[in-house]
């Protein structure tokens, strides 16, 4: 099931590792945050999760978002933890990105635990799948989630990146 569309607000925050785009709704939730250079995958995820087209306005991010963002990268990888997000997409994938919002802050996880932790223990693919398909990067953290034998594997932002956010939420 996905979304109806409606009016975001597009900002622009930079990171030790990149400009990240921020899309907030009217209610300042957060709806999507991907690296600037991901655009066309963003662009991709927004049509496949809104029913409706979106409409994108330049403007500020709610002073909350940027604001746990901000800590976020500056030491503090816990201010994230209580945004408010909402997403599109099926009723599968928020499963599974609720249970991403779950993982402690400095651990990882396995997809087939992923799996497991929704009672789902023989989806592991579509757990990859959904991973994959999730708008709000770093707040819904699918960086978190690492191969069996504990190697970094597939991150739309690149491996430099979830390396850099693992081991920066590792120092906490």
């Amino acid at each position: 099931m996905t979304e109806e569309g409606g009016v975001f607000t597009l900002s622009r925050r930079s990171t030790p590792i990149g400009q990240v785009l921020l899309l907030t709704d009217e209610k300042n939730r957060l709806r999507a945050l991907d690296w600037e250079d991901c655009t066309t995958r963003l662009r991709l995820l927004l049509r496949r999760h809104y029913a409706q087209p979106i409409t994108l306005i330049e403007g500020t991010s709610p002073a909350g978002v940027s604001g746990a963002l901000d800590a976020y990268f500056a030491g503090e990888p816990d201010a994230i933890e209580s945004l408010p997000v909402k997403t599109g997409g099926t009723v599968f994938q928020r499963a599974v990105w609720a249970a991403l919002r779950k993982i402690p802050c400095g651990r990882t996880m396995s997809y087939r635990d992923l799996a497991s932790s929704i009672g789902r223990p023989t989806a592991v693919r579509a757990i990859g799948l959904a991973n994959g398909a999730n708008p709000i990067g770093i707040v819904v953290p699918c960086h978190r989630v690492i191969g069996a034998d504990g190697t970094l594997t597939g991150y739309a932002g690149g491996l430099h990146r979830k390396r850099w956010l693992l081991a920066h939420e590792a120092r906490r």
